[in-house]
């Protein structure tokens, strides 16, 4: 049977779909159209994600817990099983790249940071792929991943990009540490903490240092038909695409460029760009794997000292405590931090940053009431 799902973490900002509508062809409307529509069906609260977290027993042997469903472009949930832990790949690429990149996602928090699995203790990761026709979106429902095919104008399948893939899981790990709540800047730092261990765990499977990683999220996921190379950028935040129909890269960089909006709960994918870009600074500065320093000290603080409700102001004095616990009190590693965030416009110790407060309950009715007001413009159609 059909089952609801509370969808809060979809990988495709908000603000794509409405350019989309704005701008796009009859297909491409159309197509966003129906994701709007799946996504009103998939749309629930913070508080229903947060009374499920532990509804999953862990497995009882260790190491990884690998599943793999098909809907068959159905909405069934799980899905018909394709593929478990240790079985073959099935040659469907969608199927094999969801599984060995919840693998990849496992081995880098088991390797890195000893965590097992995104809860900590073992949590079997699900994946659903081939769900619905066309989906344009990959999300973390609280209990697994479910990824779509794409519309293959201007999306590929979205199993295609592993730094997507690690996003995803990141925001189940989220909800089972800190817990973020997904509005206004702990939203964005919920958005933010994905992108940066999203960009680890690719950076981690490719053996790559800070100074050659690209600092890109969604790379590939775009088809030749899109002007970006990417969803967003951490490295220049509002560079990463430039397109008719998806329209320029809305992210700013520092706090000079904040948007204060009510649309995206408050401009979670927006805003994400400063403390992105604040890692980005610190990464690079220390140098080396990302993860061993800049990394362990944002996953240290995100998971012993970040609250549900935590900002950025909130989030900079933290991760200088946590840098200087680890690495010292004015250590090299903590100055680091204490720069990172001068550099996107907070100051360590400076005080609570100001948060504009969500005036509606996000960006869908926005979006459903510019799709009915364009020529044609009907949910049913």
């Amino acid at each position: 049977m059909n089952q609801p799902i509370n969808c809060l973490h979809c990988i495709i900002p908000p603000q794509m779909f409405q350019n989309i509508l704005t701008n796009g062809s009859d297909i491409q409307r159309q197509l966003a159209m129906a994701a709007i529509a799946i996504s009103g069906q998939l749309r629930g609260n913070r508080q229903a994600l947060s009374e499920s977290v532990g509804f999953l027993a862990a497995p009882a042997a260790p190491g990884k817990h690998r599943t793999v469903y098909t809907a068959n472009s159905g909405n069934n949930l799980p899905g018909q099983l394709v593929r478990d832990e240790g079985g073959p790949a099935t040659g469907d690429p969608a199927a094999d790249e969801a599984y060995d990149g919840s693998g990849a996602t496992y081995d880098f928090y088991w390797n890195v940071y000893q965590r097992n699995s995104v809860d900590g203790t073992g949590l079997r990761l699900d994946s659903t792929v081939h769900y619905q026709q066309n989906y344009d979106n990959a999300f973390w429902n609280g209990q697994q991943m479910i990824y779509g095919d794409g519309d293959g104008q201007l999306f590929n399948r979205f199993t295609v990009a592993l730094d997507v893939i690690g996003h995803e899981l990141t925001h189940g790990v989220t909800q089972y540490t800190s817990n973020l709540s997904y509005q206004n800047q702990p939203g964005a730092l919920n958005e933010s903490f994905s992108d940066v261990f999203g960009s680890l765990v690719k950076q981690y499977k490719l053996n790559q240092t800070a100074d050659q990683a690209d600092w890109l999220i969604g790379q590939g996921l775009f088809t030749s038909n899109v002007k970006g190379i990417a969803l967003r950028s951490m490295k220049a935040p509002g560079t990463a695409y430039d397109d008719p129909v998806l329209g320029k890269d809305p992210q700013p960089a520092t706090m000079a460029g904040y948007v204060n909006t009510a649309q995206d709960n408050g401009g979670v994918h927006i805003n994400s760009g400063i403390p992105n870009h604040a890692f980005y600074l610190l990464a690079r500065t220390l140098g080396g794997y990302a993860w061993e320093k800049a990394g362990k000290i944002w996953y240290v603080a995100a998971r012993e000292k970040f609250k549900s409700d935590t900002n950025f102001q909130g989030a900079a004095d933290l991760t200088f405590q946590a840098a200087g616990e680890l690495f010292g009190q004015s250590s090299t590693e903590q100055q680091a931090v204490q720069n990172a965030w001068s550099g996107v416009g907070v100051i360590v110790g400076g005080g609570p940053q100001t948060q504009p407060q969500p005036q509606s309950a996000g960006c869908l009715p926005a979006l459903i009431s510019l799709l009915q007001s364009l020529p044609g413009g009907n949910t049913q159609r």
